[in-house]
């Protein structure tokens, strides 16, 4: 085994012992009002995140049964707000198109979180902002020291900093696991994927 790879995975490790149980399972409450109240999961996020956005949405509907949608799974809707609206106003304006509203819920995939006095994000920045005024619940994974997710979200997870030059790679690895960890929860009372009802 190589040096990078060891040292990788003992920082995987590392992360883990750091991660809050209380951050999950407050997302996970968060999620189960969102469910209870029939609300609807919106997911977003850019790059890497707006590739967990689809992947998490197909569980959270077929495992979870939400009501749920990724922002950018529509991509002639995203590209045509994109070009009518901005980027950084696309996400917010598709959320208003959706009607977000009071019993919905907003869930994040950010690296940083946004910095809207950096001008980073700034298309998660404002969708974050849409949700809050619309009194949507908003959730999310990020790294670094949060940013503007976790200001203002209702309750987040903060996946915490061992090797700065690693943040990207192991945050973006680490919502994979979160997401999955909180759609298997069994507070959420979702169905049984197929692998788990096969007998050995």
């Amino acid at each position: 085994m190589s040096d990078y790879t060891r040292e990788f995975l003992s920082e995987s490790k590392a992360i883990i012992d750091q991660l809050d149980p209380a951050d999950i399972d407050a997302v996970v409450d968060v999620l189960v009002t969102t469910k209870k109240n029939g609300g609807r999961l919106f997911f977003a996020g850019s790059g890497g995140g707006a590739g967990h956005a689809s992947h998490a949405t197909a569980d959270f509907r077929k495992i979870g049964s939400f009501e749920a949608y990724s922002v950018t799974d529509n991509v002639s809707e995203l590209t045509a707000r994109v070009n009518d609206e901005s980027w950084e106003g696309a996400y917010a304006s598709w959320l208003k198109g959706s009607r977000i509203n009071s019993r919905d819920c907003l869930f994040v995939f950010s690296v940083g979180g946004g910095d809207a006095e950096k001008n980073i994000s700034g298309n998660l920045v404002q969708a974050i902002d849409t949700a809050v005024e619309a009194g949507a619940a908003v959730v999310g994974v990020v790294g670094r020291d949060g940013g503007h997710l976790r200001k203002h979200a209702t309750a987040s997870i903060l996946v915490p900093v061992v090797d700065p030059t690693h943040v990207t790679y192991q945050v973006e690895g680490f919502q994979a696991l979160m997401w999955h960890l909180i759609v298997g929860h069994p507070a959420l009372e979702g169905a049984t994927p197929m692998w788990e009802s096969v007998t050995p």
